[in-house]
């Protein structure tokens, strides 16, 4: 049994605050008698669930990983019109929405599913869900720095938990870390940098409870295969059901991701615009802790956790215009012929 708002979102009809509008209004019933109590429940299997006449019939559950761009938002809509994951999501041809958000100006993965269970537990401060990032910070810091960050760093609304950093490479005034905290409060990295004197500069996160979207450019999703949704029952209770390998779509290719949303186009235009030379060309920019050279990582470290390359960061070499490439991670070799 279960309430008619979650029966009215798991059939796409809307979002469950929104099922509870229809409610109200009197517009929803449950073997052909009017409800208007939000507290009524019914099997969505055997009971007929009716909105305004018609018949709904739960969806399929969805589970995807998202690349999320730089200049995009991570809601459904924006009131001030600026591109938004449903964009990028176009394609997926389900009502699905983020499992948490990353900050406009951030980029990396990103889940996003329609099954509320499973977004309630990876996002309940209780299961302590680890998030890993690699950023890019101003000054150079030292170990005691970074202890600091690991220990808890003291911020306006309460001390941060303890998190892992590993120090991937120093650069002229500047210093790349990979970081993993297991809290999800408000732009809480850029906060720790701010009140520790080590501003972000830059920001990508390359795994969300284990998940990882390495090999999706920017603006990409897949769905989770099935070992994934396997792993996270074992570790965090969701989804409460596995679906059957045969029932997981296969993930688009990449022709049918770049024609499906044209208004993807469109947002990587605007994200462009709005960080000017900052943003490469085509994508909003590449991420991920940096490889060594020949591509190994480092031994023990997780998918995309890997070492920095030697030699000057792509993100600040320099194009013929002078123009910053943009890149959200450093590599070798300095400068490139184009």
């Amino acid at each position: 049994m279960e309430r008619i708002q979650k029966i009215l979102a798991h059939g796409g009809v809307s979002s469950r605050r929104a099922a509870e509008q229809l409610i109200k209004a009197g517009r929803v019933r449950v073997n052909g008698r009017v409800i208007t109590e939000l507290g009524v429940k019914a099997d969505p299997r055997r009971d007929r669930v009716e909105v305004d006449g018609k018949r709904v019939v739960a969806e399929d559950l969805v589970y995807v990983v998202l690349h999320k761009p730089r200049g995009v938002v991570s809601t459904m809509s924006d009131p001030e019109g600026r591109p938004t994951v449903k964009e990028l999501l176009a394609s997926l041809g389900a009502r699905v929405y983020p499992v948490g958000r990353l900050d406009f100006a951030t980029s990396g993965v990103l889940l996003a599913t329609n099954d509320g269970e499973l977004a309630d537990g990876l996002l309940h401060p209780r299961k302590t869900v680890p998030k890993t990032y690699v950023l890019k910070v101003k000054g150079l810091m030292k170990p005691d720095d970074i202890a600091l960050w690991e220990k808890g760093v003291r911020l306006e609304d309460g001390m941060t938990l303890p998190a892992t950093a590993k120090l991937l490479r120093h650069e002229t005034d500047k210093t790349w870390l990979e970081l993993t905290i297991r809290e999800g409060r408000n732009q809480q990295i850029r906060r720790m940098g701010e009140a520790t004197r080590f501003p972000v500069m830059r920001l990508a996160r390359v795994a969300f409870a284990e998940i990882s979207a390495e090999g999706l450019a920017p603006g990409r999703w897949r769905h989770l295969t099935r070992d994934e949704l396997i792993a996270l029952k074992k570790t965090y209770g969701v989804p409460r059901s596995i679906p059957s390998a045969a029932s997981i779509p296969k993930s688009p290719s990449k022709d049918k991701q770049r024609s499906a949303p044209a208004a993807r186009r469109g947002a990587a235009s605007r994200a462009q615009r709005a960080f000017g030379a900052e943003t490469p060309r085509g994508e909003e920019e590449n991420w991920g802790t940096p490889r060594s050279r020949g591509g190994a990582r480092t031994a023990g470290a997780p998918r995309g956790a890997d070492r920095p390359r030697t030699g000057a960061p792509r993100g600040d070499s320099r194009s013929r215009t002078g123009a910053p490439r943009g890149d959200d991670r450093p590599r070798a070799g300095g400068r490139r012929g184009r």
